[in-house]
């Protein structure tokens, strides 16, 4: 028979300070967190600090690691919870040894999120408190627990979401459009809850859009609003291509708005993906002062998607035509008369001097082999453009004639507006007058209960025609001294183009090809064509 083995038990060591035993003081954090800003709270927000300060100082065999608060959070993802992950960050130093909380919930919303974070604690021998459940984690029994209760926060979250996404969706069916007023340039919360265009702003959208429209890409006109250093409202304080396309898409500055661009995938991720038409999109009409008119905003629709149809030349290709270029107008518009193939601007390099051509791209990337077309000096061509401009609008007779009568036409409208509102007043008053009488004579009403209504339609006709008869007067004045002036101001000025200019070529050119070394054809937009000479 095997003797039993001799044991000897050492037993722990005691701590004496002063003849005394002493024990070690735990370290003791609280963690509490609120959803949202509102009033009631922020009143138990700033309670349940007050509670775990008091609660935890109190205790003799505690000492307080700090209270850590997370306000206005969502405890659906710990991202962005900083204090939270402040605290886990302290745990994980060992500077934190149990923790206070007043439910799961406050914890995590999240089931997976909850449970990870509470074996980590275990696993450095840190145990969480949950006082609304009376559960701490480091007994065996508390990670089943745990489990149910985090579901159920986790379920609540779910149910909470889908009813503020129905409410978001009933919302969008009436027509209720929400403002992000700290990214959207251009407007401002007003009195009445509803945007106000802010001048200043409103002019660097109008900026924006024309120099879109004058050939500018978003890159060069990002540049020239950053060196004019023109106000943004973007995170970085700086003017990008891509916030220069968000702007010319947004159909906000029409005074529209489409809802529901983008949704959540779930309340757990918070992920927000573009609506592709998984989810329905509601388009409100006229909810707000437009800065831009819908036909200039149409026309850089347009003009987006042709940019975006244009493809980079391509080497297998032969007759590709190259993607857009801002710098110069000819990059899109001139094209080779032998292979269809779109111009490229060269500089060559001979004998200490530069020079400066168009040669195809064909012939360039290919050689003669697949495209004999001549190569084209940038002056030359430059010149010939503008002839066939000026020729084209035979600037000096019929142009002039033209300016004159539509300076006419404006003038003679400038006080129109107010006059045909004065003019509508007034039959609105004539047509009142007369359902009154109407009234006396079916017996409606006694005779004298309308004189009032009388005496003050007749005084507001009476104050209404005399600022007719001195709003036409002052506008025929004004149209006459104005019309005269604008006529000699067209009469002393040269309207033939002096010199080639890369957007008035944007504007009123369809196409620039070269037929030979010493003659291209210009179409200009509407079809007209006009054959010019390369002069040297």
């Amino acid at each position: 028979m095997k003797a039993a083995a001799n044991v000897r038990i050492i037993p722990a060591k005691q701590q004496v300070v002063d003849g005394k035993p002493q024990f070690k003081r735990l370290n003791v954090a609280a963690y509490c967190r609120v959803s949202t800003e509102q009033e009631e709270q922020q009143n138990s927000y700033e309670n349940q600090i007050e509670y775990y300060t008091n609660y935890i100082s109190s205790n003799p065999e505690w000492t307080l690691a700090g209270i850590f608060a997370d306000e206005g959070i969502s405890g659906t993802q710990t991202k962005n919870r900083t204090e939270f992950n402040r605290m886990i960050r302290m745990c994980k130093k060992k500077k934190i040894d149990l923790v206070l909380c007043k439910s799961t919930s406050r914890f995590s919303r999240n089931t997976v999120d909850c449970l990870d974070h509470i074996r980590l604690l275990k696993s450095l021998g840190i145990g969480v408190i949950f006082e609304k459940e009376n559960i701490n984690t480091l007994t065996a029994q508390s990670e089943f627990i745990l489990s149910l209760y985090s579901s159920f926060a986790q379920a609540e979250s779910e149910s909470i979401s889908k009813n503020i996404t129905l409410g978001n969706q009933m919302a969008f069916k009436e027509g209720k459009v929400r403002y992000n007023y700290k990214y959207l340039l251009g407007y401002k919360k007003g009195a009445d809850g509803k945007p106000v265009i802010i001048p200043e702003e409103a002019e660097v959208i109008q900026l924006i859009f024309k120099l879109y429209i004058d050939g500018g890409s978003t890159h060069t006109i990002a540049q020239e609003l950053n060196n004019k250093k023109y106000p943004t409202r973007s995170k970085s304080g700086k003017w990008s291509a891509m916030l220069i396309k968000r702007i010319l898409q947004n159909e906000k500055y029409i005074g529209d708005c489409l809802l529901q661009k983008t949704y959540t995938i779930d309340c757990i991720s918070h992920k927000a993906v573009k609506n592709n038409g998984e989810r329905p999109m509601y388009y409100v009409s006229d909810c707000h002062p437009a800065i831009i008119d819908k036909t200039t905003f149409n026309i850089v629709q347009q003009e987006i998607t042709r940019r975006n149809a244009k493809r980079s030349v391509c080497t297998n290709t032969f007759t590709e035509q190259g993607r857009y270029n801002s710098k110069y107008a000819l990059t899109e518009l001139l094209i080779c008369g032998e292979c269809g193939t779109a111009y490229r601007r060269c500089r060559w390099t001979s004998h200490n001097r530069n020079r400066t051509v168009w040669r195809c791209i064909n012939r360039l990337e290919h050689g003669p082999k697949y495209c004999k077309s001549p190569t084209i000096d940038e002056e030359p061509l430059h010149n010939a453009i503008v002839r066939a401009i000026n020729e084209f609008y035979n600037c000096s007779d019929d142009v002039a004639n033209i300016l004159k009568s539509a300076a006419d036409a404006v003038l003679s409208g400038s006080n129109d507006n107010e006059i045909k509102q004065i003019e509508q007043r007034l039959k609105d008053i004539d047509q009142a007058r007369n359902d009154f009488v109407n009234l006396i004579a079916t017996g409606a009403c006694a005779p004298d209960s309308l004189d009032d209504e009388f005496a003050r339609l007749y005084s507001e006709e009476e104050k209404l025609s005399q600022k007719l008869l001195s709003l036409k007067a002052q506008a025929n004045t004004e149209s006459n001294g104005l019309s005269d002036e604008i006529k000699a101001d067209i009469d002393r000025s040269n309207l033939q183009l002096e010199k080639y200019d890369d957007i008035l070529v944007r504007k009123v050119v369809e196409c620039v090809k070269i037929l030979s070394k010493d003659e291209i054809s210009i179409t200009f937009k509407g079809g007209h064509e006009i054959k010019s000479e390369l002069q040297t």
